[in-house]
């Protein structure tokens, strides 16, 4: 069984920054792209950033050069540095991976951190 565990998330004061980090766990053989999205109440999740196995990477065009994705494939880690936080960028943020275990592959998703951003 494969769970991701997000951790990072809080209270923060508008143009602070916070770390946020999945790490995934089970019987893993690989994983894929990995990746951040985020919803605020009454709104859809959307997709934050993400990240390629190789280490390519895209963000939302109101993410961009604020928030960094990186990830540690050794330690099946992948995290979301985030900068120049605003207040906009208040919601429940949440870790996705695609992950391949023994003959199957399958879209995980973590539990979610909170994160807020006062003004």
């Amino acid at each position: 069984q494969v769970q991701l565990v997000e951790s990072g998330g809080g209270l923060v004061q508008a143009g602070g920054s916070l770390r946020l980090s999945c790490a995934a766990s089970g019987s893993i053989r690989r994983i894929n792209a990995m990746g951040w999205y985020r919803q605020a109440p009454g709104k859809q999740r959307e997709l934050v950033a993400a990240i390629t196995s190789g280490g390519s990477t895209n963000y939302a065009d109101s993410v961009k050069d604020r928030f960094t994705i990186s990830r540690d494939n050794a330690k099946n880690t992948v995290y979301l540095q985030m900068n120049t936080l605003k207040p906009e960028d208040t919601a429940a943020y949440y870790c996705n991976a695609e992950i391949i275990t023994a003959g199957c592959r399958g879209v995980y998703w973590g539990q979610g951190t909170q994160v807020t951003v006062s003004s």
